[in-house]
């Protein structure tokens, strides 16, 4: 590109930028906004959308519906009447909003003992406590603030000024003093939280608000590049409306002041003196608020010299509860801003909720916090359950939805008394399936996945000889070895389990897992009697019982000493099992069984009259055995 045509492009870009900045609007809107946290809300005529930049940087929106004018009560519409409506409904509005906002970016504390007696006895929401005690209080601040500490610096000062004192205008001078003290603490008020980063970051989003409603009242279309130019002050701004408020109310007070001295009503002592000012200023305060609403509304119509004079100090005020915002904030007001518009014109869209998302370390740190006695591989567990991911994409997790950091953390917070991951999970994964588990059944371990794996390499030998093959599950547990070998493999399978209850788990594993499975209880062979089975698989207990109390607590605290104790050495039930197996395995059949380590010898001596194998697992250790009936 030449010279020529550079000074051609800028001719053409930089001028529309002026243009756009200095132009008078072009359309109105009623739309009005407020600055939230990381966000900005605007209010339309039948919506209210706050849009709010999230953590992990997506901008997330929350929406709804509200009353329009129109169809509130005439007597709340009437002038004056509606701007203490309007301001007691936005006090509420305006800090629920910036409460939820905080949501997005809150601390996802656990709620206090406080907050959940609230919810739990007195059926409230904290939050809406919360709310109601935030706009008392904001109340409180604001008279004690800009009506009782001007009130009462005026009374001191013209107590103790022997020239006011003793003038004859002292009622003039006390109003002037107290209306200046006003003015000086609003102003104060602004540049001291103008110090403070995170309101900074507010004022910020203040900008943005403004310069997208600046450039809609332009007829610009709702850009980065166009928001951009806009001005950062605006006639219908809250801050001039305080303005207003603190200006009438100096006005207001002027009169209050004097008809109470020439009406008699004060009592010539200090103390009561002042309290029957500060009581008839509480008074006449919803006259000031109605008084500066429609001075507002009235001045944000006309852009004349008059009343841009009467705008001027409000609008410089602006210059210091508005900063210059950044582009992705200008994101964030025009997201906002084309929600409450489509929704104002379409009252069939949908309403809509935050997305809140917790950021992938502070979610690991708080279910660390929580269940202290995990290690590294139990949250990585707890998040991948949580998140609905593997675990090997944990690690690349950016951040959490709320209600996948509630169920993480409800995970964590049963595994505070030490119970094992996956009890507090309520399932387990094997051989990649999920497996529901409670304390009724044992937790599957990845040694019986080795005994599986040898198991369906049996059965599909089998089936390619005899087509069909006949599986027993001997003390089954939770069905995980039932339903993946009927899954993997297709084999008619019956399991049978002592407990009602594990056959009941088992039964569910087999209807959530879609496979069929004769699920019986018995002990042991007397819930197959008179039954042949082709393939016989069992995992039953194998833990001497003097060995029981040495267990690790997550194992002897929690799942069931049935499916643990194998009597005095552990072998109870490997010599049951071998008692009947000539009745119930055909000939040709195989039994394939997990053992103790340090049991290898002694299951050859139980099986010594059958063709006995016994196979290391990953570890290195003798566990899996595979007994055939010699034909």
């Amino acid at each position: 590109m030449d010279k020529e045509d550079k000074k051609s492009e800028n001719k053409t870009a930089k001028p529309k930028a002026v243009i756009d900045k200095k132009s008078k609007a072009v359309r109105r809107t009623s739309i009005g906004g407020q600055a939230v946290l990381e966000g900005v809300m605007f209010k339309g005529a039948r919506s209210i959308a706050t849009a709010v930049r999230a953590p992990g940087g997506d901008i997330t929106i929350e929406s709804k519906y509200v009353k329009s004018a129109k169809e509130k009560n005439v007597f709340f519409r009437l002038p004056f009447i509606r701007g203490v409506v309007n301001l007691v409904s936005q006090l509420f509005q305006g800090t629920g909003i910036i409460l939820r906002s905080a949501e997005v970016y809150g601390d996802f504390a656990e709620p206090s003992k406080a907050d959940k007696w609230i919810a739990d006895k007195l059926k409230i929401n904290p939050m809406n406590l919360l709310m109601g005690f935030s706009v008392i209080l904001g109340i409180l601040l604001a008279v004690g603030l800009f009506v009782f500490l001007p009130n009462f610096l005026a009374g001191l000062i013209c107590d103790n000024a022997a020239v006011i004192a003793t003038s004859s205008l002292k009622s003039l001078w006390y109003s002037l003093i107290e209306g200046s003290i006003m003015l000086t603490v609003f102003i104060c008020y602004i540049l001291l939280v103008t110090l403070m980063k995170d309101v900074r970051r507010v004022f910020m989003y203040h900008g943005a608000e403004h310069k997208v409603i600046t450039c809609y009242e332009h007829g610009l279309d709702l850009t980065v590049e166009n928001a951009r130019h806009m001005r950062r002050e605006h006639s219908r701004c809250g801050t001039t409306f305080l303005f207003f408020v603190v200006s009438v109310s100096i006005l207001v007070f002027v009169l209050i002041n004097f008809m109470l001295e020439k009406c008699g009503l004060l009592a010539g002592q200090k103390v009561l003196d002042a309290l029957i000012k500060l009581g008839f200023k509480l008074l006449f305060l919803p006259v000031v608020a109605g008084v500066s609403y429609e001075l507002l509304k009235l001045l944000a119509k006309s852009d004349c010299l008059f009343v841009r004079i009467l705008r001027a100090p409000g609008m410089a005020l602006q210059k210091l509860t508005t900063k210059e915002p950044t582009d992705d904030m200008l994101e964030v007001s025009i997201a906002a801003f084309r929600t409450v518009m489509a929704m104002d014109e379409d009252p069939n869209l949908p309403e809509r909720k935050f997305d809140i998302s917790v950021p992938y370390g502070v979610a690991r740190k708080r279910i660390e916090d929580i269940a202290k006695d995990t290690d590294e591989a139990d949250v990585d567990w707890i998040i991948s359950e949580a998140a609905g991911v593997n675990r090997s994409s944990v690690a690349a997790l950016k951040a959490l939805t709320k209600p996948q950091f509630d169920y993480a953390t409800d995970i964590a917070k049963r595994m505070e008394d030490g119970r094992p991951l996956q009890y507090a999970m309520g399932n387990a994964d094997f051989y990649g399936y999920k497996i529901a588990v409670n304390q009724n059944v044992l937790i599957p371990r990845p040694e019986t996945e080795e005994l599986v794996e040898k198991a369906i390499e049996g059965i599909k030998r089998i089936a390619e000889e005899k087509g069909r093959v006949k599986t027993l599950d001997l003390c089954t547990g939770s069905g995980a070895i039932a339903v993946t070998v009927a899954k993997k493999t297709g084999a008619e399978v019956v399991a049978t389990d002592i407990s009602a209850a594990a056959a009941d788990v088992a039964r569910a594993n087999a209807l959530n897992n879609g496979v069929k499975a004769d699920i019986r209880v018995g002990d042991m062979w007397n819930a197959v009697e008179g039954e042949i089975f082709d393939v016989i698989i069992s995992n039953p207990p194998y833990i001497p019982a003097s060995d029981i109390a040495s267990l690790d607590g997550k194992v002897k605290n929690f799942e069931p000493t049935v499916a643990l104790d194998g009597g005095e050495d552990g072998l109870k039930f490997y010599r049951e099992i071998a008692s009947g197996l000539d009745a119930h395995l055909a000939d040709g059949g195989a039994l394939y069984m997990e053992f103790g380590i340090g049991q290898a010898a002694a299951i050859k001596d139980i099986f010594a009259e059958y063709q006995t194998e016994i196979f290391k697992d990953m570890e290195g250790a003798e566990r899996i055995a595979l007994v055939k009936r010699i034909q």
